[in-house]
């Protein structure tokens, strides 16, 4: 997932783990319920574990929104009882805006759309490096 503050974008994998799938946003905000919220989804969807972006500096530094979002995880593993894998989401909003600008998407479509493509990316990234490992 792609933890925000207002909107958080969720993602899963079919059950191969080869092919992540962005499944929408949800924007309940703040860490106590955003987290809540991801427990439904993960028991819903029977998640076996849960992958949340890690927001890198460009120069590997981790400032504040990591610690943020490593505290987000730490909440999540607790309510789920899963692992928690957090993965650097470096770029991934620039590879997803890249691609609603070719997709020429825009304005509210594009608010609605950026943080689930966002998700999608981090998981498939977190997939494909599983994958090579």
């Amino acid at each position: 997932m792609d933890f925000g503050e207002v909107r958080t974008g969720v993602a899963v994998s079919d059950v191969s783990r080869f092919l992540a799938s962005g499944i929408g946003y949800i924007k309940v905000g703040g860490l106590e319920k955003t987290a809540a919220k991801i427990a439904e989804i993960a028991a819903e969807q029977q998640a076996g574990a849960i992958v949340v972006g890690c927001p890198v500096n460009m120069d590997g530094s981790q400032g504040p929104r990591a610690e943020r979002c490593r505290a987000f995880a730490a909440k999540v593993e607790e309510l789920t009882g899963l692992p928690v894998a957090m993965m650097d989401e470096r770029m991934t909003t620039m590879a997803a805006s890249r691609f609603l600008n070719e997709t020429n998407t825009r304005g509210a479509k594009r608010k609605t759309v950026i943080d689930t493509l966002s998700a999608q990316i981090i998981l498939q990234n977190f997939l494909d490096r599983l994958k090579n490992t």
